[in-house]
């Protein structure tokens, strides 16, 4: 007997033989079972998942002797002249070449005579979508109200392309493609009936290769079976086939995790150099990191996932290295390259740039995202609150600075996680007095050394020479309030709701800045303190205007006293904020505390400063 390959010598003969399609199976053996047997059936799916066989397994169950019925005899003779495809009453038709208004004429004439010795005429149609539309026109009579012996079964890989019509008239049945843990399986039953030694490293690969088509999976197979003999090893499926090793696989998408620049360049160039597949590699790689995200998001669920043993292990150690919204850029920028890679004049050099861009968008913010959260920081007076002076009129005087920040391939703090990064680094900072409670004489009524009246004066004036020199510290200053001034000690205080600013404003260089402002108002040597206090009794915490607006936003003392007038309608403050604003000044910008606890947050670097 001639050699026959082992796509059709281990074909299924049975609805029980059938991989991967129960759904399927099971449908047409209850409506068997049943008696509720349609006169017209379509079958849709990929290529090689048993569409046709299917097909061919429902015509033995409906004419076999003493059918329908299930469980039929493959020594049946009317199952066996189906299975050799010489029975008179099953008709197996190409659509591809049969796709005329005259063939499809000819089938309505004979479909009308009766069967010969079975209780079905079948007519089974593969490609039915390459039926033109006066075929299909020409069919749709027939096939809504065929003869009672009559039963049509149709297959077809592309159901888009089937007339509605024609769709309306048929039972459908969606076919899946098939686990590759099934084609595993089903591959090592046929290897061990064909005495062949393979290792579960080539089955993988080979069912990796197959894309859900068994078909495709057993033409593999048998080809390998050729070219290797009685062993086969997962080298000689790569070799073949132009794929990349599962091992390859994830030591590139380490190094894209990583940020390994050199190594994943290094890994692509082996692979190019080997005469891998580039499609195929990029593929494997985007479903790779698929399988990342979802058993990052599922958390640790393998139903939802199709891989070996090998890779669920690489991906548990792997799934820690990234957060999930930086698993969803990678997969776009692959993405977005797996569209552009076949119209692309050079396919190595499009791969390199996109492990480039996937490193990139591993280990970058999106901007809009930090402006964003930085806003919601702002709304609920977290530490992005710092950055209200510029929308004072004093900031509004300075030229806005445009800042790029490039992140470095660090483990950076995520969004959710950065009000409590800044207040746990506030809290942690040795000079920050915030445990220490404020002088009990702070609370009933300010120093005696100095009059209520002249501190908020000195405060208004400190606030304005601050603001001349310093913006962003004039803002911080914006939502604090005296405290007292007595012995050269400066007590500055800040209401529990705005404790977060301690961290970013109690530094050395704010500290010089205030103690020189402090001399130039008339007292030299003087010394600050930051503590948490609330603001005295009738304090009124500064505003800040709208940038068109004119008028300074000092802060305003409103005790019942009459100093309330006096401070109000002091015009040196309001004079000295007249002339016009200072240059900008860019290493101020870069020094700045706000600007460098913004890099420490993000671990980022200044790349340019536009004013």
């Amino acid at each position: 007997m001639s050699y026959q390959v082992i796509a059709r010598k281990y074909r299924p003969q049975k609805f029980a033989d059938v991989v991967g399609q129960e759904h399927v199976t099971q449908t047409l053996a209850n409506a068997i079972s049943q008696k509720r047997i349609a006169h017209a059936y379509l079958f849709c799916g990929p290529r090689g998942t048993g569409k046709t066989t299917i097909a061919r397994i429902f015509a033995k169950a409906l004419n076999c002797t003493g059918g329908p019925r299930i469980d039929f005899d493959d020594s049946d003779p009317r199952v066996q002249e189906i299975t050799e495809g010489r029975s008179l009453d099953v008709l197996e038709i190409d659509g591809a070449s049969n796709n005329g208004v005259e063939q499809v004429r000819e089938l309505r004439e004979t479909c009308k005579y009766a069967p010969a010795n079975s209780p079905f005429k079948i007519y089974i149609i593969d490609e039915v979508h390459m039926l033109s539309t006066a075929a299909f026109n020409a069919l749709l009579k027939t096939l809504e109200e065929p003869p009672a012996h009559v039963k049509f079964m149709f297959a077809t890989t592309d159901p888009e392309k089937v007339l509605p019509t024609i769709l309306s008239r048929c039972q459908r049945y969606d076919l899946r493609r098939i686990p590759a843990a099934l084609i595993t399986r089903h591959l090592a039953e046929i290897a061990g009936k064909e005495k062949v030694t393979i290792d579960a490293a080539a089955l993988h690969a080979i069912a990796r290769g197959a894309d859900g088509g068994m078909r495709d999976a057993e033409s593999t197979l048998d080809q390998l079976i050729s070219f290797c003999g009685d062993k086969i090893e997962e080298a000689d499926v790569l070799s073949m086939f132009g794929l990349a090793a599962q091992n390859q696989i994830l030591i590139l998408s380490r190094a894209v995790l990583a940020g390994e620049i050199s190594t994943a360049l290094t890994q692509l160039d082996e692979l190019a150099r080997g005469g891998k597949d580039l499609g195929r590699l990029l593929g494997d790689l985007l479903n790779h990191f698929r399988n990342l995200l979802i058993y990052q998001v599922s958390k640790g669920d393998l139903n939802l996932l199709e891989a070996s043993e090998a890779e669920v292990t690489a991906l548990k150690e792997q799934a820690g290295l990234a957060t999930t919204d930086a698993f969803t850029r990678v997969l776009e920028v692959l993405a977005d390259a797996e569209l552009r890679l076949r119209d692309a004049a050079s396919k190595k050099i499009l791969l390199e740039v996109t492990l480039l861009r996937a490193i990139e968008a591993r280990n970058s913010l999106s901007l809009d995202a930090v402006l964003k959260q930085l806003n919601q920081l702002r709304g609920e007076g977290g530490p992005a609150a710092a950055a209200r002076p510029i929308a004072t009129p004093a900031a509004a005087s300075t030229p806005r600075a445009e800042t790029s920040i490039a992140t470095a391939p660090a483990t950076a703090p995520t969004f959710s996680s950065l009000r409590e990064a800044v207040a746990a680094q506030a809290a942690a900072k040795p000079a920050a007095p915030a445990p220490v409670a404020p002088p009990a004489h702070v609370a009933a009524a300010p120093a005696a050394a100095v009059p209520a009246g002249n501190l908020n004066e000195l405060w208004t004036r400190l606030i304005d020479a601050v603001g001349r020199v310093s913006a962003f510290t004039r803002g911080y200053l914006l939502d604090a309030h005296p405290v007292s001034f007595e012995k050269s000690i400066l007590v500055i205080g800040y209401d529990p709701e705005f404790q977060d600013h301690l961290g970013l404003v109690d530094n050395s260089r704010n500290h010089t800045l205030l103690a020189t402002k402090l001399a130039e108002l008339g007292h030299p040597n003087a010394m600050i303190k930051f503590v948490k206090a609330e603001a005295p009794a009738g304090w009124q915490r500064p505003v800040a205007t709208p940038p068109p607006a004119p008028a300074p936003a000092a802060p305003k003392a409103a005790p019942a006293t009459p100093t309330t007038k006096t401070t109000e309608t002091t015009p040196a403050p309001a004079a000295e904020k007249k002339p016009a604003p200072i240059a900008f000044n860019k290493d101020d910008f870069k020094n700045d505390p706000l600007i460098k606890k913004a890099l420490e947050i993000f671990k980022g670097t200044i790349v340019e400063v536009r004013a």
